[in-house]
């Protein structure tokens, strides 16, 4: 679920700062930017692990601040393909049930990975699981809140920097921008369409 991944950055340590321990204040420079935020096709950051190296550092002509190349090691969220994770259900839609571990919330699990048959309660506004027994169907509602194990299936990274309006898009609405600003830019998709995935409680009651 976790990983280490080398990184490199120049850092910009201002001068008010220079009194203190130099590998302080690049660690503190490097969580102000990468903590929580996702970095296309690496994953969601979430803190320093340690530096390796640090390169000499240089002032520039009208920049008091000093300039030092780093090369370390940063703590990242990716979780690798078919990895089985655990977490709760956050909503449910047309598009899927929507799945979140806490720190991470964009993850879904579209209606053809769900466990078969099912399908959506309009009232309720949740997935259902009709399982099949020798009695009959019976309905295993997919609540919010409820804990659920699933697979890691796909991922989805999003480009969302930020770029310059072109021509086409100056006679655009308003409302196709905003749609691009709420795409997440690093999604998971899941799946619990095999035995032992879905709720714990589907596996653990007797």
């Amino acid at each position: 679920m976790f990983v280490l991944v080398e990184m490199t950055d120049t850092v910009r340590i201002p001068p008010w700062q220079f009194e203190r321990k130099l590998n302080e204040s690049i660690a503190e420079e490097l969580n102000k930017k990468l903590a929580n935020k996702v970095v296309y096709n690496v994953g969601l950051c979430i803190c320093l692990y340690d530096i390796t190296k640090l390169e000499d550092s240089y002032i520039f002509p009208g920049d008091g601040a000093s300039h030092t190349k780093v090369h370390f090691r940063y703590v990242v969220f990716h979780p690798f393909l078919d990895e089985i994770l655990i977490g709760q259900i956050k909503s449910c839609s047309q598009d899927g049930v929507h799945v979140s571990i806490g720190f991470f919330d964009d993850i879904i699990i579209p209606p053809e990975s769900l466990q078969q048959p099912a399908k959506f309660d309009e009232a309720e506004q949740v997935w259902v699981w009709e399982y099949e027994t020798e009695e009959g169907a019976h309905d295993l509602y997919m609540d919010i809140g409820e804990e659920i194990r699933f697979r890691v299936v796909d991922e989805t990274f999003v480009d969302t920097s930020p770029t310059g309006p072109s021509s086409a898009e100056a006679s655009t609405s308003n409302t196709t921008e905003e749609v691009q600003k709420k795409e997440a830019p690093y999604t998971l998709v899941g799946s619990i369409s095999e035995p032992g995935l879905g709720l714990l409680s589907w596996w653990t009651n007797s």
